[in-house]
This record gives C-alpha cells, structure tokens and sequence, in this order.
C-alpha cells in the first residue's frame, strides 16, 4: 500500500537527520519540497538521486490533486520542506487532511524542529507551553498579541529576520518593556546565537545589529514578570 511520509529536515546543521530518513528518502518514488535548490544540497551530500518535485505554499492548492493521484496509483512519497518538520509553520497539513480523507496512510518520522531547542535552551519553563508559529501580518494580529501578553504558559514565536525588530516593539507595547526572553537565531549553525533578557534589552541589542536566519522567540510566562 502506497504511504506519504512526512520527512523532518535538519534546521542548518546537515548532520541532524536521522538515518531512517535518509533510508526512506532513498526508497521513495518522489520527494515533494518547499525549494528543489535547497533540498538538493541536502540530496547531494547524501547521495540521494531520487525525482524531486516542488511543492510550497503558493502551489500547494494546485499540485494537492495530483499528488493524491499518484499515491493512490501506487506510489510512495516523501514531503520535506526547507528545514525542520513538515506542517510545522510549513506546507504538509493540507496534504495531509486530503490522505487521511482519501484513506492513505501517512506517517511522520521524528526529527529537528526549531522551536523545541529554542525552548530548552531559553531558561523559560518547558513543562507547559504556547507554540503560535508566524504571527499574522495584519489580520487578527492585534488580538493575538492582546492574547499572549495575558498567557501564564511559556510562549513560542517564529519571526523572520526583517520583522525581527517589528515585532519586539509589539511585545514591549503589549507585554511591558520588563518582559523577560529570549532570541535564538542561526540554530545549529556555526554562528548559532541566543541572547537572553528584557524585551527593552533585546530591541536595543538587535537595533545596533543585523540579524540573520530564521528566528525563534521564547517568552516567558506573564507570573515570572511580577504580575
């Protein structure tokens, strides 16, 4: 029976993948990705030669029939996406939905994600938390905000490096400027970098330096400010 395989990606570092993905990256019909130039490197360095097909956010609603045709002719088919877990603030759950409607079996190796180490290593209770992934970029975002600033559980964000200062001031406005997190950017990478300290803090630190890479930030819960 054909299968869709959701395939974690290392985050940066090639060498965090598992070698049960790699197996299965070899052994599939097709590997579906966010960016063929990305995952081809990843492909290079493992000696994976299998077809590749382009599948993100902006084709996913196009290319979801076809890719359901060919699991049910037979076919088995990884999904990966530049870094990290599919469906994870990535393409994956609509493909998924469909399989599960259609009755084709799915499943999800372990693997990196970046909002897990960012948690650990951010300081911040980890037994109870908030993952919301990209805040919306005008709708609802207001109320969002409103809404986590009132979370008495640690609160997770992704952001990317253009908005990265943006946001920050969002939070101070919202959280008070003593709110305590912290940044993580770069994850396993050589130049992986995590600052840590009051949101007033970290918006001076980030207004005198360029950011690069995808950023995680790790809130911490509203009772460690005093409330």
């Amino acid at each position: 029976m054909s299968k869709l395989y959701l395939v974690p990606t290392p985050v940066g570092n090639l060498e965090d993948i598992t070698f049960r993905a790699v197996r299965i990256l070899r052994e599939v019909d097709l590997i579906l990705c966010e960016d063929t130039r990305k995952t081809s490197v990843l492909l290079k360095h493992y000696q994976i030669t299998n077809k590749v097909k382009s599948h993100h956010q902006f084709n996913e609603h196009r290319t979801l029939n076809q890719v359901i045709r060919d699991l049910k002719s037979g076919m088995n088919i990884a999904l990966v996406t530049d870094a990290g877990t599919p469906s994870v603030s990535d393409p994956g759950f609509l493909v998924v939905r469909e399989c599960i409607n259609n009755h084709i079996q799915v499943e999800c190796l372990p693997g990196p994600v970046a909002l897990i180490p960012a948690l650990v290593i951010s300081g911040f209770p980890t037994d109870s938390f908030c993952f919301e992934g990209f805040l919306p970029h005008k709708k609802r975002r207001q109320t969002l905000l409103k809404k986590l600033s009132e979370e008495k559980r640690t609160v997770i964000l992704y952001e990317s490096p253009h908005r990265l200062l943006k946001t920050l001031r969002e939070l101070a406005v919202f959280m008070g400027p003593d709110q305590k997190m912290s940044v993580s950017r770069e994850l396993t990478k050589i130049h992986e970098e995590t600052r840590r300290g009051s949101v007033s803090e970290l918006i001076e630190y980030y207004e005198s330096k360029p950011v690069k890479g995808e950023i995680v930030i790790v809130i911490g819960p509203k009772s460690n400010t005093g409330d």
